[in-house]
């Protein structure tokens, strides 16, 4: 549903219950869009830590040198 801004101002509490119920509502100004009237997404669920415990495997020398002609290939 596309509104003016002066319609937007004048029945801003009726468009957004019609927001709440799912819709968009773009708010126009002299019929160019200019903004969106949205529902707000559901609360995001923090992530669990821990929960690849046991499961990722990091070598004793992921951090160790790289070998000189591999080395080498990133500077050419």
């Amino acid at each position: 549903m596309v509104v003016n801004i002066h319609e937007a101002k004048t029945h801003l509490s009726r468009l957004l219950l019609r927001v709440i119920r799912g819709e968009e509502i773009v708010i126009a100004k002299a019929g160019t869009p200019v903004a969106r009237l949205l529902p707000i997404a559901g609360k995001r669920k923090a992530p669990e830590l821990g929960t690849a415990a046991g499961k990722v495997w990091i070598a004793p020398d992921f951090d160790a040198p790289l070998p000189k002609a591999l080395l080498k290939a990133f500077y050419k």
